[in-house]
């Protein structure tokens, strides 16, 4: 009955807004990731960007201006992970800041020296447990390589959804947690000795800052770059296409 509800709700709001096909292909002209899926599949995640609109607000950060295009590209941008997933799986939190470019969060930090800031450090995305995501359009625009900040922060809110961003989200039935953890802690690990050596490394080095940024860093590269995660990692590799249900590759 209330999923029913939700639905009728979120076609309603999605009328009223009156986006069109063609102003979604507009917004998300030029992004590569589109191109792996089917027509089929752009249709749904058309659609399920529409309804992610219905039911999230973009707002500004400062006085930045926003535009139905931007709002269209970033609410794309973040249905990719859940394509497969369903809306729903972003349930408890309401808004996506949107500042113009990178951004400082406005309480203390504490730098690994032990010394307290008044302010935090410089920031493109950043996700709440219980709150908003944060990001930079600038950021946003800059996307491509294994590099997307809507895809990171979303996948936080994923992450968020079992015990915070530990790196272990809720899995699905069928899905071995402990599986999971030999595979990202034996990747963790070579990620690391490959940084102590100064070897080229197959994610970004900030994936080491910990196991939840790991997953949000791996995430990026699935979709941003699918075919050099795989060829890296094919073993972690398989276990997000078996999270997100999209892409899986044979060994």
């Amino acid at each position: 009955m209330l999923a029913a509800w939700r639905d009728w709700r979120d076609t309603r709001r999605v009328r009223k807004m009156g986006f069109t096909q063609a102003q979604w292909q507009a917004a998300v002209a030029g992004w590569p990731v589109l191109n792996r899926y089917s027509d089929q599949e752009r249709q749904s995640l058309m659609a399920l960007s529409f309804r992610f609109l219905a039911r999230k607000s973009v707002v500004p950060g400062g006085d930045f201006q926003i535009t139905d295009a931007m709002c269209l590209k970033v609410a794309t941008m973040a249905c990719v992970p859940i394509l497969k997933l369903g809306l729903d799986w972003y349930n408890g939190w309401y808004t996506v800041i949107l500042y113009e470019s990178a951004f400082v969060p406005n309480r203390p930090h504490r730098t690994p020296d032990g010394v307290v800031h008044p302010c935090g450090p410089v920031l493109s995305g950043e996700a709440w447990q219980q709150g908003p995501v944060i990001l930079s359009w600038e950021a946003v625009c800059h996307s491509g390589g294994a590099s997307n900040v809507v895809i990171h922060e979303m996948s936080h809110k994923l992450d968020m959804r079992y015990q915070g961003a530990n790196g272990a989200p809720p899995l699905h039935q069928g899905m071995r947690p402990q599986k999971w953890h030999d595979i990202f802690s034996k990747a963790f690990g070579e990620l690391q000795e490959d940084y102590r050596h100064h070897r080229p490394m197959p994610v970004d080095a900030y994936a080491l800052t910990g196991p939840g940024e790991f997953f949000a860093v791996c995430s990026e590269a699935f979709f941003e770059a699918p075919d050099q995660l795989y060829q890296d990692w094919p073993d972690l590799y398989n276990l997000l296409a078996r999270f997100y249900r999209q892409g899986e590759k044979s060994l």
